[in-house]
């Protein structure tokens, strides 16, 4: 995983939680699945070895009984009893086996032979049940020593429950039929092997509707445990079905004598549903463990990285409007996110001793500056007595070129009071300037028939650097006009263009003939960064836009 693509801290170390913890849910999912999977295997082997063990004891005990009825039987046909000396020899065998009730053999010979150990059971009794079982269908047995078919059952004789063994024997030179009545006490202690436990039914049943024994819930000929269904399976396979009661429940059925003795095993579905919370409990359980140990995790994060680097943050953007702040540091802080706090504060304190070491040098280099001026602005002024003295000594041209160089002195002084007027290095207002330029022009320049006028409509400034070459402008027209026209009157017109540019033109009250300036006149024009707009022409001296930035 690249975290790199992950912007901030917080993401990187929760996408690396989540790169760590989500395999691990994979896998304790995948061995949640595994465990259910294989305890419901379990369960479902479990199940089916129980209707197992109860269809296997009961095919013994029938097949069992069924040996005993026919050796005795070949016995009796074989021996020289007679039919009323026979009883007493039946009646020998059912006392040798405790259990065996009644017994009845009818040979081929005509012979019949019974004997009881209840006076309840009589030989009449006893060939009723015969016949009605001989139309009944019988069993086959399924094993590689193949026996007679046989019927199994249970009867009902003087309010008493009997286990029914009948055989007979199509064909045979010696024993035409038997049958052979047992105790149900007998198949019960059979049933008692397999043991049950709790929502377990185990019952052999009869042509799906007489239970001939029952081990489990409920009473005795209580049937609606039993599946309602007409038929069942019979390759051992588990099945789930409702119940005659309506009760959702697991069965498993073995044949143990065809076509219709079964053993049914019916199970409740608890151990199911108990397997499926163990799986939910294994699944969730270390889900939701990672799920707390991730919000545990982020809030680690808050706590004990993401609260202080953003503290270090909070204290770096508020510098801008509060210099005084420091990162907080706090006794609980990370040692690591601890020293960069404290790198944090110390650069600021180096910073903030260079910035009062700078703020100290330039509240100096403005002291100097401002005294620099000054001293400049007194020594223009000196010059301009001096020269405004001397000017008394002289008379026509050299009287009026030392007016002319008082003028653009007075230039340089007017522009340094101006941008020193509140004791530091200022812009300059256009409009008093050349206000103050125009006084000095008509009090220094112009004879007495003529004048100099302004009309100003901005309240632009400029920087002394480009006021000065201005001034410079001015005073160059005005002069070289005053002097080589008499009479005439000047008019400097100023004007704001739009927000960011004005119009400086100069205009005389009749035609004045073009005279090519001086070459510096264009190094003033550079020095001011203007453009000229109308050269001069008839009237008009020329007209320069100057933008002045706002």
């Amino acid at each position: 995983m690249r975290l790199a693509r992950f912007p901030t801290v917080r993401g990187r170390l929760l996408a690396l939680l989540v790169a760590i913890a989500f395999p691990i849910a994979c896998l304790t999912a995948l061995a949640a699945l595994t465990t259910y999977n294989t305890v419901i295997a379990a369960i479902e082997i479990a199940q089916a070895r129980t209707a197992d063990d109860f269809a296997v004891r009961t095919r013994v005990w029938h097949r069992g009984a069924l040996r005993v009825l026919l050796s005795s039987g070949e016995l009796i046909a074989t021996s020289d009893a007679t039919t009323q000396t026979c009883g007493a020899e039946a009646r020998r065998m059912l006392d040798r086996i405790p259990g065996y009730l009644a017994v009845l053999y009818r040979l081929a010979d005509g012979r019949t032979c019974f004997a009881a150990t209840d006076p309840a059971l009589t030989e009449t009794g006893m060939t009723e049940i015969a016949a009605g079982l001989t139309r009944m269908p019988r069993s086959v047995s399924r094993s590689q020593i193949q026996l007679p078919p046989a019927r199994f059952d249970k009867v009902r004789i003087g309010g008493s429950d009997h286990l029914v063994t009948q055989v007979a024997l199509d064909g045979d030179p010696v024993l035409r039929d038997a049958l052979l009545l047992s105790d149900p006490d007998l198949l019960d202690q059979v049933f008692e092997l397999g043991g049950a436990s709790d929502g377990v039914n185990v019952a052999l049943v009869s042509g799906k509707d007489t239970v001939v024994m029952h081990r489990g819930e409920g009473r005795q000929d209580d049937l609606s445990w039993l599946p309602d269904e007409s038929t069942f399976p019979t390759d051992g396979r588990r099945w789930e079905a409702r119940s005659r009661a309506g009760h959702k429940r697991s069965y498993a059925a073995r044949l143990v004598s065809a076509p219709d003795l079964y053993v049914i095993a019916s199970f409740s579905n608890a151990p199911e549903r108990a397997a499926r919370m163990q799986f939910l409990a294994l699944l969730v359980a270390p889900i939701l463990t990672l799920i707390l140990l991730c919000l545990v995790y982020l809030r680690a994060i808050d706590q004990h990285c993401v609260k202080w680097l953003r503290g270090i943050e909070a204290a770096a953007r508020a510098r801008s409007g509060q210099p005084n702040v420091r990162a907080v540091i706090a006794d609980d802080m990370p040692s690591d996110i601890r020293s960069v706090a404290e790198a944090f504060n110390t650069m600021v304190e180096e910073q903030e001793v260079r910035q009062r070491r700078l703020q100290t040098a330039l509240d100096d280099n403005r002291f100097l500056v401002r005294e620099l001026h000054h001293r400049v602005k007194n020594s223009l002024q000196v010059v301009q007595s001096y020269i405004g003295l001397k000017k008394r000594d002289y008379r026509d041209e050299a009287r009026l070129a030392l007016a002319d160089a008082e003028t653009r002195v007075h230039v340089l002084s007017a522009a340094y009071r101006f941008t020193l007027a509140d004791g530091e290095m200022q812009p300059v207002r256009v409009d008093l300037f050349i206000e103050d330029v125009v006084t000095m022009i008509t009090n220094l320049v112009r004879n007495r028939d003529q004048w100099v006028s302004s009309r100003l409509e901005t309240e632009a400034t400029l920087s002394v650097d480009r006021i000065i070459p201005l001034g410079f402008l001015l005073v160059d027209i005005a002069s070289r006009v005053l002097r080589s026209t008499p009479g005439v009157s000047l008019t400097i017109n100023v004007r704001d263009i739009d927000a960011t540019t004005l119009e400086v033109a100069l205009e005389a009250d009749r035609a004045i003939p073009v005279s090519e300036p001086p070459k510096m006149f264009a190094g003033l024009v550079a020095q001011i960064e203007a453009v000229q707009v109308e050269k001069p022409e008839g009237r008009s001296l020329g007209s320069w836009r100057i933008s002045h930035g706002a």
